[in-house]
């Protein structure tokens, strides 16, 4: 497997467990979160561009005519890579219903494109399970690994589409690192020592979109 597909996949188990506090790739996200006419949810729309370091290595990666520049078919296995590699991280892409995990089904493609010396992702995911808009549900783009800093640069790159989120009350969440980790500090103690690669605390510092119906 490519070094790139362990790093989308999270698998830093080769580095000491305390570099895990410290993303090593760096990407703006944009989440898009569309309502259907049925009033469920129907799609969750992603757009990742990542840093050029990280960029830049992955044309070093998968450049196979080594023309300094990822072409079409280069592309496609790169998004081929991540589609298989991030199934298992629920393609970074958290759904909460009432507090309850909704897992996401795998997406049809990851689009790649290569532009301004950047790499761009743009994919659409869906919930496992119907998803109706009621009660409190929550979305938001992290890596649990924390191995990947996914950063919504503004509250206007969380948004909802839809008719039938008129009936829904909805904000952006940037939790205060410094609240989190006095009002869970036991739990987070705790949390370290049971899943030391971060995937059940990093949740708690996660930008998110908060919706209430």
């Amino acid at each position: 497997m490519k070094s790139t597909a362990l790093l989308f996949a999270g698998a830093v188990w080769l580095l000491p467990a305390v570099a895990l506090a410290h993303p090593h790739i760096f990407a703006e996200a944009r989440l898009e979160v569309v309502a259907g006419d049925d009033g469920t949810i129907a799609e969750l729309r992603n757009v990742w561009r990542f840093d050029e370091m990280f960029s830049s290595s992955v044309v070093l990666e998968f450049d196979k005519n080594s023309n300094l520049k990822l072409d079409a078919d280069e592309l496609a296995e790169v998004g081929q890579t991540v589609l298989e590699s991030l199934e298992e991280f629920s393609y970074y892409t958290s759904i909460t219903e009432d507090g309850r995990t909704i897992k996401v089904a795998k997406p049809e493609a990851i689009n790649v494109d290569f532009q301004d010396g950047q790499l761009l992702m743009f994919f659409k995911v869906s919930p496992g399970e119907a998803l109706a808009l009621k009660g409190k549900l929550t979305f938001g783009v992290y890596d649990p690994t924390m191995y990947a800093a996914m950063d919504f640069a503004t509250d206007g790159d969380l948004v909802v589409v839809g008719e039938k989120f008129a009936a829904c009350k909805h904000e952006v969440v940037r939790p205060d690192p410094d609240e989190v980790l006095a009002q869970n500090q036991g739990t987070l103690t705790d949390a370290f020592w049971n899943d030391p690669a971060g995937t059940d605390m990093t949740k708690l510092f996660a930008t998110r979109l908060e919706v209430t119906c």
